[in-house]
């Protein structure tokens, strides 16, 4: 699994991969008796002893890494220490925590209001809360004040402090390019050095196999695993692409640093590319996140279990036919993601609205569809459901009241990619199998 295996796995056809598929998935998601399955497994972080397990060749790129790593986590902890040991008082209060989405920082307003004081204000609170080290933490709402000396990054405590989850320092980014083009000479000059410092630290966080840790400077467990959850690679490689065109907002970046972004970038994409999950020779879809150095999925919070994941593997798909020439690998992967999509499909079920004592729950509705479960059982193909106590379960009926609330268990976004595919297919017919 992780792999994209043969030649000849690699040009199998969407018809031959419907077929496995179909041959392993029901369509309703109901289960004559539900269980507990399994216990979800902690994913392991990267470390001196797994790097030293690896090939002799291997390690040195791996060991650079992780001392760079370490390197700029220091960066990060003397600055907020050098602030604080300069304050005459205590420091200031954490910011507070935002999860209104965007954090103050809109990317679909019309081009001049970039250049308004208020847009200026939240470019000028970004660049504050830039890390030593070039990141962004979470959850901040940037309209608010400017950072204090001696405040920390990043809201309410948090350990870590450099991220990609939650559309974090991707969104400042693109926030900074939009408000520095607005913004000519010197009174743009800081946006300018701050997104330049912001590409360099997506440059630094890039693991040797092209994929991108959820926090850097790394904070081990889960956060160390290569991450599709929320879209979090997705968000990177966009904007990797928009700094190696070097167009529009992005005009200013330098050559050099465009070349660096043009490598991260292809990198990245056959990191996409090498994750697919293959079973029984068949490309299918991918894990919401994967382990950094296997490269097979690997779960993350106690309720995330090792998967297929179907919201994450559609904006794979979404981001792959998006591409104006997509290499040959690259057009069998959406081939063999859209079929195992369609295979995946659950139908005459809904996933209820809750209520104050049941809950949210999957019932039965002949009729409705289509719908997808979040994972898929990599073995089983079929859905499967995580609760806080690491327990595995195959009926989201039977997880606590607080998960089968709180986590999105069902969703509709495959249908998007199943649409777009429509259209890209009949333009980029499958290759032939390779004969034995």
């Amino acid at each position: 699994m992780g792999k994209t295996g043969s030649k000849r796995a690699r040009s199998a056809g969407p018809v031959r991969a419907a077929a496995l598929l179909l041959a392993l998935l029901t369509n309703t998601g109901l289960t004559a008796q539900a269980a507990v399955i399994g216990r979800m497994t902690p994913p392991e972080p990267l470390t001196e002893a797994r790097i030293a397990a690896l090939p002799a060749p291997q390690q040195g790129p791996w060991q650079a890494y992780l001392a760079r790593s370490r390197a700029l986590a220091a960066l990060d902890k003397t600055a907020l220490a050098a602030e604080r040991a300069a304050l005459a008082g205590p420091a200031p209060a954490d910011p507070p925590e935002d999860h209104s989405g965007g954090a103050g920082m809109p990317l679909d307003r019309p081009a001049a209001w970039y250049g308004t004081p208020e847009a200026r204000h939240v470019a000028d609170v970004i660049v504050s809360f830039q890390t030593a080290a070039g990141g962004w933490g979470k959850n901040v709402d940037r309209r608010g004040p400017l950072r204090q000396p001696g405040q920390h990054w990043v809201a309410s405590g948090k350990s870590f402090v450099g991220t990609i989850d939650n559309n974090a320092t991707t969104t400042e980014l693109r926030f900074l390019a939009r408000v520095q083009a607005q913004t000519p000479g010197p009174a743009g000059q800081a946006y300018r050095d701050a997104f330049l410092k912001g590409a360099r630290y997506l440059f630094d966080a890039q693991y040797p196999n092209g994929g991108y840790p959820q926090v850097y400077p790394l904070e081990g467990g889960y956060h160390d695993a290569v991450t599709f959850n929320d879209d979090a690679l997705i968000d990177v490689v966009e904007v990797l692409e928009d700094i190696a065109r070097r167009d529009r907002d992005y005009a200013f970046v330098p050559a050099p640093v465009a070349g660096a972004a043009r490598a991260a970038l292809d990198k990245a994409v056959q990191l996409i590319l090498a994750t697919q999950v293959v079973r029984d020779g068949v490309r299918t879809a991918w894990g919401q996140q994967v382990d950094v150095l296997t490269l097979t999925p690997a779960g993350a919070r106690n309720f995330e279990p090792v998967s297929l994941v179907s919201q994450e593997s559609a904006a794979l798909l979404l981001y792959l036919m998006a591409q104006p020439a997509p290499s040959p690998e690259a057009a069998a992967a959406v081939h063999a993601g859209a079929a195992w999509l369609k295979a995946a499909a659950l139908r005459d079920i809904a996933w209820s609205a809750a209520t104050p004592d049941a809950g949210r729950q999957r019932v039965a509705r002949p009729g409705a569809g289509p719908l997808w479960a979040r994972y898929y059982d990599i073995a089983s193909m079929r859905p499967v459901f995580g609760d806080r106590d690491r327990s595995i379960h195959d009926d989201v009926n039977e997880l606590s009241l607080e998960r089968r609330n709180g986590y999105a268990w069902y969703g509709t976004r495959p249908a998007q990619a199943l649409a777009a595919y429509a259209t890209w297919a009949p333009r980029h017919p499958p290759a032939a199998a390779v004969p034995h």
